[in-house]
């Protein structure tokens, strides 16, 4: 380790951090920034600010359990595989499946069952998809700023912080130095008096300069460093500045990621309305039910010689003409004997 060197930056740190607590007091003068990069950092600061919240809202529009998140969160920060697991749409098809087989896949409610079951199956894996293209295409690039590109911004800020310091503790040397200088020329130019009190004067004087003198550099030192500390805070608000300028970029970067997930939306939101209506097409051509003595039957036109069912034990399914087209209410009985 270089006691030296780390001897310097422990000196630099107590310096900058007497100098903050000044500027903070009031009692130090601080060096304004370029309206220009002001302005570039707090846009930065904003991006940042706006993105954080558009990635927490896509991932709760994505994942609604909060448990889910903060597992995955979890398991990210352990640089592990997140772990599979279904979708409600997925969880909803095996409900429907696994009723299905219980109540009978062969009766009209449960082969309909076991059609709604593969319905949001197919569903489920459309949005796993689309969880995983959005992930891809519109939440890494987010994250790349927030993880990557504003910390770099943020390092160069911190930079940029610590020079003007460096500033500002330079001109307050020179200013110090120019001080201890002014009065030492003062104190030779006036020539002593034969009074006691002349020579008490000029003694106090002369501690007080030579106490300034130990404290303060010489002016021709203290103007070399403030033109170095100058420079160099120069040359880092300008660097600043360029990185700050590509916010730009960033913007347009965001704005294609921001089309690639209006563009999965749309695909799985049409592929789900496809899927939706083709299986009502296939629902709503179904020949019409009749149920009676618990047995299912086709409703057709022909006439038939078996006793037909009383209105007290039938009830109509799909679409049966003059009926109320809710499965399993029963219709209201006409001319039946005793309502006359």
């Amino acid at each position: 380790m270089d006691i030296t060197r780390l001897a310097v930056d422990a000196g630099a740190f107590i310096n900058r951090a007497v100098q903050y607590t000044e500027e903070s007091l009031g009692q130090a003068e601080k060096t304004e920034l370029d309206s220009r990069l002001e302005s570039l950092l707090d846009r930065a600061d904003s991006t940042k600010t706006w993105t954080d919240k558009i990635i927490s809202q896509t991932e709760t529009l994505l994942q609604p359990n909060p448990g889910a998140r903060l597992e995955d969160l979890f398991y990210k920060g352990l640089d592990w595989s997140t772990p599979e697991r279904p979708t409600p749409h997925e969880l909803l098809s095996e409900n429907m499946m696994d009723a299905a087989l219980e109540l009978g896949r062969h009766t009209p409610y449960g082969s309909t069952l076991i059609k709604c079951g593969e319905l949001e199956r197919q569903i489920g894996v459309a949005n796993k998809k689309l969880i995983q293209s959005t992930d891809i295409n519109f939440l890494s690039p987010l994250r790349r700023f927030t993880d990557q590109e504003y910390t770099v911004i943020q390092n160069e800020r911190r930079q940029l912080v610590n020079k003007r310091l460096d500033l500002d503790i330079a001109k307050a040397r020179l200013r110090k130095a120019q001080e201890a200088d002014s009065e030492a020329q003062g104190l030779n130019a006036n020539p002593l008096g034969e009074e006691y009190v002349a020579h008490v004067s000029y003694m106090f004087s002369f501690l007080r300069v030579r106490w300034l003198k130990m404290w303060a550099q010489e002016v021709s030192q203290a103007e070399m460093e403030l033109r170095i500390s100058q420079s160099v805070f120069d040359r880092q608000s300008e660097i600043t500045r360029l990185l700050l300028e590509g916010i730009n970029t960033t913007h347009a970067a965001h704005l294609r990621s921001l089309y690639d997930f209006v563009e999965d939306q749309a695909s799985y939101y049409a592929q789900c309305y496809q899927l939706t209506q083709d299986l009502h097409t296939q629902l709503a051509s179904a020949p019409p039910l009749v149920c009676y003595n618990n047995n299912w039957h086709l409703e057709t036109n022909q006439p038939s010689t078996d006793k037909q069912p009383t209105l007290s034990n039938c009830w109509v399914l799909y679409n049966q003409p003059g009926l109320d087209n809710h499965p399993g209410k029963q219709p209201t009985p006409t001319n039946q004997p005793g309502n006359q």
